[in-house]
């Protein structure tokens, strides 16, 4: 991208400072005054060199890099964004998940993030080459009304906030990415990640239907996955996601968390699922389970399937009992999860984080 002079630029991007404004004021008014002088035009520059020095020393603010072949009075778009413009982008939402969430859940949006990126990915069709996180096509009705996808604006709204301060990332990145953000955070393993996605308009909705059903047994299971191209190891792997967040009567209609610390990602999910036991619900909700001991925790219909199921529950099994190797198999199929159709161009290497605490 061509490289634009001060002038320009300050009409596109001034800053709303003090400075700016004041900045703003003198070069307007030095335009309107028809004199003849010297003095108009070197009240001009100056403003202009006030301006743009700000705005250059400010860029990261305003989604800009600086190139190193440009001078204070010179800037460009960032548009080939570097690993360390990403990492920024991760430190930032790693920051919005506990800002503002003391009365959300359990005192967390991560959960709701790891949803919306599963959710905005989970409906890839591999058939047709169609859904997937390619697009963030949820910003639209009727997927964003999608019963699947109730409580989730909650999530967009989060990541509508971190987009305005780096407007140069396409939703469909940054959704993936505040994914990976929640996971790692959460004490998770560390997910391989790639940009690259582009953002699509409505015409491009993802039909109703393409999620997982949680009243549904092993069958439906493999029926949503195995459109998308999963084996059963990799259904499994990917349902420890459950160790996360909490189902709630207002949106999927269940209640309850899965797991005691619901804010921690864990192979709790599979511990629980083998070590409880687990009885019907006597409510006015949908089927669901709750343990036994304290009725405070739940599992679904589609979570007893996998220890009902031979095939699943034999990696129910190895997951209960090695908590690196479900870390290591999860973070694998979560990487896939979010990049199932997506064309990335050749070449495109996969990131690796480091945590606000690393």
């Amino acid at each position: 991208m061509s490289v634009q002079t001060p002038l320009r630029l300050l009409r596109l991007r001034l800053p709303s400072g003090p400075v700016s404004r004041v900045t703003q004021r003198r070069f307007q008014s030095s335009q309107g005054r028809p004199r003849k002088s010297k003095i108009g035009l070197y009240i001009t520059a100056g403003a202009l060199v006030l301006g743009g020095g700000y705005v250059y020393s400010h860029a990261d603010k305003f989604g800009l890099s600086q190139s190193p072949s440009t001078t204070g009075t010179a800037l460009k778009k960032l548009s080939k964004p570097a690993e360390k413009d990403y990492q920024a982008v991760y430190e930032a939402i790693a920051e919005k998940l506990e800002e503002g969430a003391e009365n959300y859940d359990d005192g967390s949006f991560g959960p709701v993030l790891v949803r919306l990126a599963w959710h905005a990915s989970g409906t890839y069709d591999k058939e047709t080459g169609t859904g997937g996180s390619n697009g963030a096509t949820m910003r639209f009705a009727p997927e964003s009304d999608h019963g699947a996808n109730a409580g989730l604006k909650v999530a967009r709204d989060i990541m509508e906030s971190i987009h305005k301060r780096f407007p140069w990332i396409s939703y469909s990145d940054l959704w993936t990415l505040g994914g990976v953000v929640a996971i790692q955070e959460m004490q998770g393993p560390t997910i391989s990640w790639r940009p690259g996605r582009s953002d699509k308009d409505v015409a491009a909705c993802s039909p109703d239907g393409r999620l997982p059903d949680a009243s549904k047994d092993q069958r439906h299971l493999r029926d949503i996955f195995y459109r998308m191209g999963w084996n059963d190891q990799e259904i499994v792997a990917l349902s420890g996601a459950h160790a996360l967040g909490r189902g709630h009567p207002d949106r999927s209609g269940y209640s309850g968390p899965w797991t005691f610390s619901p804010t921690m990602f864990t192979n709790d999910f599979f511990k629980l699922l083998l070590d409880e036991k687990w009885q019907w619900k006597k409510w006015n909700g949908p089927e669901q389970h709750e343990d036994k001991k304290t009725q405070s925790l739940m599992m679904l219909p589609t979570d007893m399937a996998l220890i009902k199921d031979k095939s699943f529950k034999k990696w129910v099994d190895i997951y209960a009992n090695d908590q690196e190797k479900f870390f290591e198999d999860f973070g694998n199929a979560f990487s896939r999860l979010l990049e199932l159709g997506v064309p990335f161009e050749e070449g495109t290497k996969p990131m690796r984080f480091k945590t606000l605490n690393a």
